[in-house]
């Protein structure tokens, strides 16, 4: 079979979409010996989300609209991050916390049963879906016998890792050196570390403020897991820990690593802060920026100018475009007009390794098998270097046509 030409058209491999099951077909994916504890959870669970009450819903499980909607849109493949509400869980599946220990047992029932229908969800388009799977870290046996899980059971994605918020006291935080093992264990499996947006902040409580303090704070709390595994020596010690974070922007990357870089220079240099002392244990032999180049890759969804300027300082194959599908607010049902508008002046080699090379490289995609999709549905080279002189009329009128299924 002769293979169609792509050097006309973008392969847009999304590094950041998301996927679950129904509770229905969760059910079926769950040991048999927690399906009564589920059955009687499952009839006290109010969902908190509109987007998992409606018709909408179904993008997260059905895989024909799913390729329709995001084939209209131009993307051809996607590394998968969990949506819905797993067995158990006291909300969505990004935000809730750690299990209690009371709560262990059954929650990773739960994201175990994610992991099987992840599996089978992938195995409808292995070429073109990369899953990531779930571990909890509150026992790094199990964790480690759930990564070996998602290695054996070919989600390319990696795993998600659990972002630890300051007020969890029942997890130990990701500096421990107690992790060590299960990072030597990632690193050897070639597993993505993957971490999301969103994630690791405290609970606030039930006040009316509250909302609009997780939106304000959280974007520091996502940002936790990285600052530290850089100061906490992670990357030192484990150089081929592949280490990703997603849908966090990019625009903070480069101020961040140059304070990081500033503090643990002077630290080399003088072994204090003022008048904080530390132990040599904490020099560490490179700088955070020097670190990151190494062992990091961004997902970067929706990327707005600010982000695109920090291309350089991430590095050209260290960063990747995310639509974020199904969520309202990703760039699906415009996805081409978005890339228009802040990509027109990157250049075509530049766009390639963005759009999908470096999702391919990281992920295991193989762009060969992606060319034909590619070439019917991804945008043509001309087409995203052209300016976006009009933003899209009605876009709300669009955006409920495509909730109500239809495929612009």
């Amino acid at each position: 079979m002769t293979v169609p030409s792509t050097h006309d058209h973008y392969t847009i491999i999304t590094a950041d979409s998301h996927a679950g099951g129904s509770h229905a077909q969760y059910r079926e994916y769950l040991d048999l010996e927690f399906r009564d504890d589920f059955d009687a959870w499952r009839g006290k669970y109010k969902n908190p989300f509109k987007d998992l009450k409606d018709d909408r819903r179904a993008r997260n499980w059905d895989s024909a609209r799913r390729w329709a909607e995001q084939e209209a849109d131009g993307v051809v493949a996607e590394v998968i991050y969990p949506n819905t509400v797993p067995p158990f869980f006291p909300s969505f599946v990004l935000f809730a916390q750690p299990p209690r220990p009371d709560e262990y047992v059954h929650r990773l029932a739960g994201i175990r049963a994610h992991n099987r229908w992840i599996v089978d969800f992938v195995a409808e388009a292995p070429q073109r879906r990369a899953g990531i799977g779930q571990i909890f870290t509150n026992d790094l046996d199990d964790a480690i016998t759930d990564a070996r899980w998602i290695k054996d059971n070919d989600l390319r994605g990696g795993i998600l890792l659990p972002n630890i918020a300051p007020d969890v006291s029942w997890v130990s935080p990701l500096y421990d050196p107690a992790y060590d093992r299960l990072w030597a264990e990632l690193e050897a499996l070639e597993l993505p570390v993957n971490v999301h947006g969103g994630t690791g902040a405290p609970n606030y409580g039930n006040f009316a403020v509250s909302p609009l303090l997780y939106i304000n704070e959280v974007v520091f709390y996502s940002q936790r897991p990285l600052v530290q595994l850089i100061l906490s020596g992670v990357f030192e010690r484990f150089p081929r820990l592949k280490f990703v974070i997603t849908e966090t922007g990019a625009a903070w990357v480069p101020p961040l690593l140059a304070r990081l870089d500033s503090t643990m220079a002077k630290i080399r240099d003088t072994g204090a802060t003022g008048e904080i002392r530390y132990s040599k244990d904490v020099v560490l032999p490179k700088l955070a920026s020097e670190y990151f180049a190494q062992n990091c890759w961004v997902g970067v969804s929706q990327p707005g100018p600010a982000d695109v300027a920090a291309l350089d300082a991430i590095g050209r194959d260290r960063f990747m475009w995310g639509s974020d599908y199904p969520h309202d607010e990703g760039t699906y049902p415009f996805t081409r007009e978005h890339l228009r508008q802040v990509f027109h002046a990157t250049s075509t080699d530049d766009m390639r390794k963005i759009l999908g090379g470096n999702a391919a490289a990281l992920y295991g995609f193989e762009l060969d098998r992606l060319a034909t999709y590619a070439h019917d549905h991804g945008p043509t080279v001309a087409e995203l270097a052209e300016p976006l002189g009009q933003l899209p009329e009605h876009p709300n009128e669009a955006l409920l046509k495509a909730a109500a299924g239809a495929h612009l």
